[in-house]
């Protein structure tokens, strides 16, 4: 599977082959320099641009400018969808990842919380427990027998 922003350089570079091998009938659709002073420097350097009336130029290549213009068109737009919908999958999975995340670090905080009260209680039971079995102790070391009567198993 080929990552969307590749298949839109290609198809964007399509176009650009597709209208180099037409750039005589492409020509025809260049606008007219906006200033003068630019179409001063144009002719400057010895070019310069003079649009036939529409009347005046070949049906022919008319007709192959337009048919191109629209088929550059259609890949643009197609190009601009395919952008739109990529950037919106890359959204949503971006906002997937940030609640996964989220919620992976809820889990994390409450493994942790979890673990310092066990830590906490097994602390407090190992204490209990080296309390009573000093006592027993205390108490067998007196020769009493029945100390360890009501032991727990």
């Amino acid at each position: 599977m080929t990552h969307p922003a590749l298949r839109t350089v290609a198809a964007l570079t399509t176009g650009l082959i597709l209208m180099a091998g037409t750039a005589p009938a492409l020509a025809q659709t260049v606008p007219p320099p906006e200033s003068t002073a630019q179409a001063a420097a144009l002719q400057a350097r010895g070019e310069t641009y003079h649009r036939a009336p529409d009347t005046a130029q070949n049906p022919d290549e008319l007709a192959a400018t337009a048919k191109l213009n629209a088929m550059i068109a259609a890949h643009n737009e197609a190009a601009a969808r395919q952008e739109a919908e990529a950037e919106a999958a890359f959204d949503e999975a971006s906002a997937r990842y940030r609640a996964e995340a989220a919620a992976a670090a809820t889990l994390q905080a409450n493994y942790e919380a979890d673990r310092r009260t066990a830590a906490a209680a097994r602390a407090e039971y190992d204490q209990a427990r080296a309390t009573w079995e000093a006592l027993i102790r205390a108490c067998e070391a007196s020769g009493r027998r029945d100390c360890r009567a009501n032991a727990p198993d």
